[in-house]
């Protein structure tokens, strides 16, 4: 489980320090998915097609089950017009689209489902 964990936490983007919030970092770390899913959905702060809003957003679709969506949210950072930095919750600054690529190889290999039926008990 642990590796497993370090693979999630690897993956989550975040904005800059003050915004960090904003993309639910908290409630994913803690694996609050739902309240995650919530925080970023309301924030009328940030742009719909913002690559760090994606990124988190896939990641708590997945944990919950809703790998189509996720998948969707992953290719969509993928497709978008601009390559960003983001920062990890490792503190490592990762390129959007190779971070989505990750999380995609993740949904095929079937690490989300395993989360999920985690989340379950």
């Amino acid at each position: 489980m642990a590796l497993f964990e370090i693979a999630l936490a690897t993956m989550m983007a975040q904005a800059p320090a003050m915004a960090s919030a904003h993309v639910a970092q908290d409630a994913l770390l803690e694996g609050r998915n739902h309240a995650a899913i919530e925080q970023i959905e309301s924030n009328s702060e940030l742009d719909a097609d913002d690559p760090a809003r994606l990124i988190n957003l896939g990641i708590a679709r997945a944990r919950t089950g809703d790998y189509d969506a996720a998948r969707a949210l992953f290719q969509a950072v993928i497709a978008h017009k601009e390559r960003v930095e983001l920062e990890t919750a490792e503190g490592d600054w990762v390129d959007s689209r190779r971070l989505a690529r990750k999380a995609i190889s993740m949904l095929d290999r079937g690490e989300f489902e395993r989360y999920f039926a985690l989340s379950l008990r």
